[in-house]
């Protein structure tokens, strides 16, 4: 995994629960009646694992997400 500030994690994070809305917190999701199930945190890992650092980008990570790339400064301010 490339290395990230906790900053870059939680905008991972956010983008993460774009694609797959159902996840409330790290590790539960509910089961559309409100119950709150747990989930394995390993479809997240392997999402963050799909993170590319940007060459010459003072700590920038790339991640691509619905047709596109959106980078992730140190500060987790993301952009495409």
């Amino acid at each position: 995994m490339v290395p990230m500030t906790r900053a870059q994690r939680e905008a991972l994070f956010r983008i993460f629960q774009r694609e797959f809305p159902n996840w409330i917190s790290p590790g539960k999701r509910t089961n559309g009646v409100g119950m709150v199930l747990p989930v394995s945190t390993i479809q997240y890992r392997r999402y963050r694992k799909a993170v590319k650092p940007l060459m010459g980008g003072d700590g920038c990570v790339m991640v691509f997400w619905a047709g596109m790339w959106l980078g992730i400064e140190r500060d987790g301010y993301v952009h495409s």
